[in-house]
């Protein structure tokens, strides 16, 4: 796999079988995913990961999620295939697929190669990089949606996003109104990604990137907290939130499949969380959470 740094896994697959399996190569730990109908042939999905996944787990994984398709009466496509993919490969696909997109009331986001009209919406360049964070997925636009609200009600001075990948949140958080935002990542080269995507948009003065880790960061708790992971980092982190997020303050947690959700909400409520907004876009929940002041708990 010499001068490649990711793999492809390609797959055809009917319409009535496309987001199950988009929501399952995700939660294999796909980099981004792509839905494309090719001149001539078969819609085919293509999802990209790193090159340390082992792809014999990946295709067969896939192979029996298809079969199950099949077992309940779905179609469900042709056997997948896997194929190591250089770095200029994935960014044509990439380019090929990203064009600005409005998310909520008040952002637009492009890539560096096309620059839309405003039109009243805050504009955040995105280069997707390695860390493939364009607010495509239904997880992010969420996080994006419930992050417009939360800026335009609380007004919060300050937010930390952790797993900032490719600082997506975090570059939102800042056009919105946020004056000071703090983003990790434990990817060297997703912070690295986030950190070029901040300089795009003239926010290194208040977007400031950093490799760490949240199981172990230490910073003073902030008053809104992003923090788009998935549902067992979620669980597992939820003791941390705890001492991230500050008393009252609000976070917006994403990565959550549909049917996730309540699961999710119960382990952070046990850590003095309760609920207070939502949103499903495409079968992904993200939720914003208060924590809730010391004196309210009991």
């Amino acid at each position: 796999m010499a001068g490649s740094r990711y793999w492809e896994l390609t797959v055809a697959v009917p319409e009535d079988a496309s987001e199950g399996l988009t929501n399952f190569v995700w939660e294999l730990g796909a980099l981004g995913v792509i839905e494309e109908e090719p001149a001539g042939g078969p819609a085919q999905l293509r999802a990209f990961f790193p090159s340390t996944a082992d792809t014999a787990v990946l295709a067969t994984r896939v192979d029996a999620y298809l079969a199950a398709l099949d077992a309940l009466g779905f179609r469900g496509g042709l056997p997948s295939r896997v194929a190591p993919i250089a770095d200029e490969d994935w960014a044509e696909a990439w380019r090929a697929h990203f064009a600005p997109f409005a998310v909520g009331r008040r952002l637009v986001i492009a890539p560096p190669w096309e620059a839309p009209v405003p039109d009243g919406r805050e504009v955040l360049t995105i280069e997707p990089g390695r860390a493939f964070g364009t607010g495509q997925h239904g997880s992010t636009a969420g996080c994006l949606m419930l992050l417009e609200s939360i800026v335009e009600r609380a007004r919060p001075p300050r937010a930390l996003d952790l797993g900032t990948g490719s600082g997506i949140l975090a570059i939102a958080a800042a056009r919105l109104g946020v004056a000071d935002v703090h983003a990790v990542d434990s990817d060297p080269d997703a912070v690295s990604s986030a950190a070029a995507n901040v300089e795009r948009n003239g926010l290194g003065g208040r977007v400031h990137c950093a490799v760490a880790d949240a199981a172990t960061l230490e910073v003073a708790p902030a008053p809104l907290v992003l923090a788009n992971l998935l549902a067992a980092a979620h669980r597992a982190l939820a003791p941390r939130y705890a001492r991230l997020v500050a008393s009252g303050g609000l976070i917006v947690l994403g990565g959550l499949l549909d049917a996730e959700a309540d699961d999710v909400a119960a382990s952070v409520a046990a850590h003095g969380f309760a609920r207070r907004d939502a949103r499903s876009v495409e079968g992904w929940t993200s939720l914003a959470c208060e924590h809730a002041p010391l004196r309210d708990r009991a």
